[in-house]
């Protein structure tokens, strides 16, 4: 059984916020617009975070991505009063999107806030129509939204190795955030497997997680700006 997990190192990251876009693109998220950006309704799967450090002329700019945590212990899924939210075997915090009635308790219940509620009815302009991804579901107004990970490719990979009689090789499965980071800031894999490198990089020294005393358990790591472990 897969365990799928992610990896951040805060060393390599840029704050270029290419993940936010490919993120965007994948899953058919909307421009809120400006409009509703200003009444605190934009709506991103993926942020980066930024945080200035010491004071002028000599600051530092430091980027934290925070895609959804998929936690152990989501304490999203407690509070959904119809379980459109759940985790499923492969420890991905899922979202029915159909089953969603919009009561967001579980965006209340999120220590991350990384869910966010849909406004308004979902449009693109005509000459974006053909850009938007066949394989994602199309929510409609009035539901919770979030990152899965990149479900749809996990799934493609699955039929694949499935269909070839084979292990799922380290690496095969590459989210859209992971696929377009220039930088080579994110990675992806299955915790359960020893040998792949998000397994190992978790271990590192360098490794923690964002508000690991809540005890929800997430399975995005981090790795800490400016240390390093021999053979990362």
């Amino acid at each position: 059984m897969y365990r799928w997990g992610m990896v951040i190192d805060l060393d390599k990251c840029t704050g270029c916020q290419a993940c936010v876009v490919a993120c965007r693109q994948e899953n058919n998220i909307p421009s809120a617009g400006e409009e509703e950006a200003h009444l605190g309704r934009a709506k991103f799967w993926m942020n980066v975070v930024s945080e200035v450090k010491g004071n002028y002329p000599n600051v530092e700019m430091h980027f934290l991505p925070i895609p959804c945590m998929q936690c152990d212990r989501p304490p999203c899924t407690m509070v959904c009063p119809v379980a459109a939210t759940y985790k499923n075997p492969e420890g991905i915090v899922a979202q029915v999107y159909p089953r969603c009635i919009g009561v967001r308790m579980c965006i209340s219940n999120c220590p991350y806030t990384v869910r966010y509620f849909n406004w308004y009815e979902p449009s693109w302009p005509e000459e974006y129509q053909k850009g938007l991804n066949p394989d994602v579901y199309h929510r409609r107004k009035g539901i919770t939204e979030k990152c899965n990970f990149c479900i749809q490719r996990i799934r493609r990979a699955k039929e694949k190795v499935k269909k070839e009689k084979r292990k799922m090789r380290d690496g095969e499965v590459v989210p859209a955030c992971v696929e377009t980071c220039p930088s080579e800031a994110l990675y992806f894999g299955d915790l359960n497997d020893p040998k792949s490198r998000v397994s190992r990089l978790s271990k590192s020294r360098r490794a923690f997680r964002l508000l690991e005393e809540m005890g929800t358990e997430p399975k995005v790591y981090y790795l800490k700006e400016g240390e390093w472990d021999v053979g990362e």
